[in-house]
């Protein structure tokens, strides 16, 4: 059966699990890991996939995620042993504020909190 193209999708556990096309942006794992940054500002304009590489982001690193190299196989960053050791082994707190579409800043904070 081939692969469904869906798109605004936001977790990248759900995408892997339900065979959904990706787009492999795994690289940006090594990249990132390697430049070793103190801070990192990841800018995109909207429906960019921030959100989707966020959560490929936790869902590499995340403790909540050990043992979840099978979401990983078959893509860039599962090919070298060293990152496949990397992989769910720090706590990871992950924010998103898709959800958060009020155009002031009272509501915009109200819905945050």
């Amino acid at each position: 059966m081939g692969r469904i193209l869906g798109i605004g999708h936001q977790d990248f556990a759900k995408l892997r699990e339900n065979n959904i096309f990706y787009v492999d942006k795994t690289r940006f794992i090594k990249q990132w890991w390697e430049r070793n940054d103190e801070v990192t500002l990841i800018t995109q304009p909207r429906l960019f996939g921030k959100t989707l590489t966020m959560s490929m982001v936790e869902k590499f690193f995340s403790t909540a995620y050990e043992g979840r190299g099978d979401l990983f196989e078959g893509l860039d960053i599962w090919e070298e042993e060293k990152y496949r050791k990397l992989q769910g082994m720090y706590p990871v707190i992950m924010i998103s504020f898709a959800g958060v579409k009020e155009t002031d800043f009272v509501m915009a904070r109200r819905k945050i909190c």
